[in-house]
């Protein structure tokens, strides 16, 4: 469960949220309830996602539930810093997709008392930590896992599995090219894959 920060409101700085989880799990849709509660209270927000994203909109960070929130591309994570000037609140999404800067980018927001929320895959399709998300998780004051459910067994997701053969790390898609799959599951599907 996630708590809010309400333990001394005198203290100027800010604090680093991370919400990670496989494909399908709701991290975009937690990112966007959590930033639409903070406009609602009247905080200043701003939205950024990778420039290279534009599988549901162009500039709007679209959950798979078709919730959405206007936000900014950004080619780098240098041009955050830039245009967050100013903030109560920063949205990440897709933050594995940025390259390591992020992490002191998300650091010095914190530190000017910016309520930082970044959201993520924590694992690449092999099974690996993802870019520069383990980073961002060691040092977030908080930090929410969330799953989908497997494909193939209905228990809890944490892999994201994908269907295609093409070995790029980096490769956008939906359910055509990946799915969210269990330990067991994951296990099994990359074996058969290595036996091919």
């Amino acid at each position: 469960m996630f708590l809010e920060n309400t333990v001394n409101h005198k203290e100027q700085f800010g604090w680093i949220e991370v919400i990670c989880g496989s494909m399908f799990s709701g991290k975009t849709e937690e990112l966007i309830r959590r930033l639409k509660r903070a406009q609602f209270a009247k905080q200043r927000v701003e939205i950024f996602k990778p420039a290279i994203d534009t599988r549901y909109h162009d500039e709007l960070v679209v959950s798979h539930d078709a919730n959405e929130i206007r936000s900014t591309p950004v080619p780098a994570a240098a041009n955050i810093a830039i245009l967050a000037q100013g903030c109560d609140v920063i949205g990440i999404d897709e933050a594995q997709f940025f390259d390591d800067e992020i992490v002191t980018v998300c650091n010095d927001l914190a530190n000017q008392g910016i309520r930082v929320i970044v959201a993520g895959l924590d694992m690449d399709f092999k099974g690996n930590p993802f870019g520069p998300m383990p980073a961002l998780m060691a040092t977030a004051e908080y930090v929410t896992k969330v799953h989908a459910v497997c494909t193939r067994t209905g228990n809890l997701a944490n892999y994201s599995f994908r269907k295609t053969d093409n070995d790029k790390l980096v490769m956008l898609g939906e359910t055509e090219e990946y799915e969210p799959l269990s330990r067991a599951a994951y296990f099994k599907a990359m074996k058969k894959n290595q036996e091919k």
